[in-house]
């Protein structure tokens, strides 16, 4: 079975990546959440990111925002597909720093970085790329986005009645 690390950077954090963690739970994989600073306990960020892989986890989705370099950080560490979310925190100027410095990252360790406050597009990338080796997951995604046009050709019935 596949598992997810969903790490970030403080507690404040949580209301956006719980998007992730929910979308994760909805297509039945299981989900690791945890604060891992990459300023405030960089021998935490150390100890996961170089053994994460050894720990179960098939992905790893890190949220930060302000100068945001748990992510990247993370990710040169681990040989593991990253996802970064970056989010629009108290000291963050407007979601951009944060936007950047996941985005950003030197040619040979990539971050795939979804939109400002974007968790459950993480989720749903997290999913797809356990997906591509796991059937049952692959399945689940393919009724989701099944699931998102029904909802679009419902929305766009229900407008023509109005109009």
């Amino acid at each position: 079975m596949s598992k997810v690390a969903v790490i970030m950077g403080s507690t404040s954090d949580l209301p956006v990546m719980q998007d992730a963690i929910d979308i994760l739970k909805e297509f039945g994989i299981d989900v690791d959440v945890d604060i891992v600073s990459a300023h405030r306990t960089p021998e935490k960020l150390f100890d996961f990111g170089k053994n994460a892989h050894k720990n179960g986890y098939s992905v790893i989705i890190a949220g930060a925002g302000g100068a945001a370099h748990l992510p990247g950080m993370v990710a040169s560490l681990s040989p593991l597909p990253v996802i970064g979310v970056p989010v629009k925190s108290s000291n963050s100027i407007d979601g951009w720093d944060s936007v950047l410095s996941i985005l950003q990252m030197p040619g040979g360790v990539p971050v795939a970085t979804v939109a400002l406050n974007g968790a459950k597009n993480a989720g749903i990338l997290a999913a797809q790329i356990i997906g591509s080796s796991d059937s049952e997951i692959l399945n689940k995604m393919v009724a989701y986005k099944e699931g998102l046009k029904e909802k679009v050709i419902k929305g766009a019935e229900e407008i023509k009645k109005k109009g």
